[in-house]
C-alpha cells in the first residue's frame, strides 16, 4: 500500500483500458495500484491475431497484451492479483474491498471490468474461440476473405455484421432462431437485398465442428420441424448480445437499460471520483484502441480530481 495508507488511484481491471490508465497515472505521479484477478490483458489474450491496433500490422492478442503490461510495469505500477468483492463510495475516500478481506482506500477509482459477449453454450464454441469462432466481425472478418461463414443472431448487430462480412466473405449464412428479425427495418431491407447472404429462419446452431486447422462446419437444428443438418463454414460469428461486467458498479451510479454505465467526456460517473472505461461504459463501439483511449482520458481526469481533493475541493467543482 502507499506510504500513508491511501492511494491516489485504484484501477479495477487489467485489460487494455486499465493498463493504459496505469501508464498515464504513473506518468502523472499518482500513487496507483491496479487490481486484476486474471491474466493482465483481458480478453485479447484469447485473440489469435490483431490487425487493427495502430502501429502493429499484425500481432497476436497475447503479445499485444504483454506489451501493454510491460509498458505499465516500466513505470513501476503496483499490481495486485486478486478478485475485487466491492467498490464502496465515500465522501472523503472511496474503498475497494478485496476477496481476501482487505480494504484499500483511495481518492479515485477507475472501473475497467469490461464486458462479455453472450455465448451460445454449444459444444465447440469456447474450444475454437479465436480459431474460427468470433464475436467481432470488424476484428476478425479480414481472415475470412472469400470464405464461407455463418452469422448467428437477429438483432441490429447481427445484421450489421452480416452486411459487413458480405463485403469480404464468399457466402454469409445468417441463422436466426425465429421467423422474423428484431433488427431495424432498414437493416432488414439491406440484408434481404444482399445476394451473398442466405437467411436460415427458425434455425439454431447446436455444435461447432473443427479440425486442427480450425472451424470446418456447424450443426444446425430447425426449431419448428426439429430436423437437423450440417453446413460447411470456415467461420462462426456470434451476435446474440453483449453483457457489461457491471457487478462492481456501486449503487447510485447511472446506467442505461442495457446495464452500461453512463459517463461524461472525462469518463467520470455521476459519483465524483469514480470513472468507468472500456466496454463497461456506454459508447458507440467496442475496440481495443477505444478502451486504451478511455484509459488515457480517465487517468488524466483522475489526476486533476485527486489534486482538487487534496486541496480540499471536489472532483466536480
Amino acid at each position: 500500500m502507499s506510504e500513508n495508507g491511501i492511494y491516489d488511484l485504484i484501477i479495477v481491471g487489467g485489460g487494455p483500458g486499465g493498463l493504459t490508465a496505469g501508464v498515464y497515472a504513473m506518468r502523472a505521479a499518482l500513487k496507483t495500484v491496479l487490481i486484476e484477478k486474471g491474466l493482465p490483458g483481458g480478453q485479447i489474450n484469447l485473440t489469435e491475431s490483431v490487425e487493427n491496433y495502430p502501429g502493429f500490422e499484425e500481432i497476436s492478442g497475447f503479445d499485444l497484451s504483454q506489451k501493454f503490461l510491460q509498458h505499465a510495469k516500466s513505470y513501476g505500477l503496483e499490481m495486485i492479483q486478486q478478485e475485487v468483492a466491492a467498490v464502496e463510495p465515500g465522501l472523503e475516500f472511496h474503498s475497494v474491498r478485496l476477496g481476501d478481506g482487505r480494504h484499500l482506500h483511495t481518492h479515485a477509482v477507475i472501473l475497467a471490468t469490461g464486458g462479455s459477449p453472450r455465448k451460445l453454450q454449444v459444444p465447440g464454441e469456447s474450444e475454437y474461440y479465436g480459431r474460427g469462432v468470433s464475436y467481432c466481425a470488424t476484428c476478425d472478418g479480414f481472415f475470412f476473405r472469400g470464405k464461407d461463414v455463418i452469422v448467428v443472431g437477429g438483432g441490429d448487430t447481427a445484421l450489421e455484421e452480416a452486411l459487413y462480412l458480405a463485403k469480404i466473405a464468399g457466402r454469409v449464412y445468417l441463422a436466426h432462431r425465429r421467423d422474423a428479425f428484431r433488427a431495424s427495418r432498414i437493416l432488414q431491407q439491406r440484408v434481404l437485398a444482399e445476394g451473398k447472404i442466405e437467411i436460415l429462419w427458425n434455425t439454431v446452431v447446436t455444435e461447432v465442428k473443427a479440425n486442427d486447422k480450425g472451424v470446418t462446419a456447424v450443426a444446425l437444428r430447425d426449431t419448428r420441424a426439429g430436423a437437423s443438418m450440417e453446413i460447411a463454414v470456415d467461420g462462426v460469428f456470434i451476435f446474440i448480445g453483449f453483457s457489461p461486467n457491471n457487478q462492481l458498479v456501486p449503487a447510485g451510479i447511472k446506467m442505461d437499460h442495457d446495464g452500461y454505465v453512463e459517463a461524461d467526456e472525462k469518463c467520470e460517473t455521476n459519483i465524483p471520483g469514480i470513472f468507468v472505461i472500456g466496454d463497461l461504459r456506454q459508447k458507440y463501439a467496442k475496440q481495443i484502441v477505444l478502451a486504451a483511449a478511455d484509459g488515457c482520458t480517465a487517468a488524466m481526469a483522475a489526476a486533476i480530481c485527486v489534486e482538487m481533493k487534496k486541496a480540499g475541493g471536489d472532483c466536480k467543482p
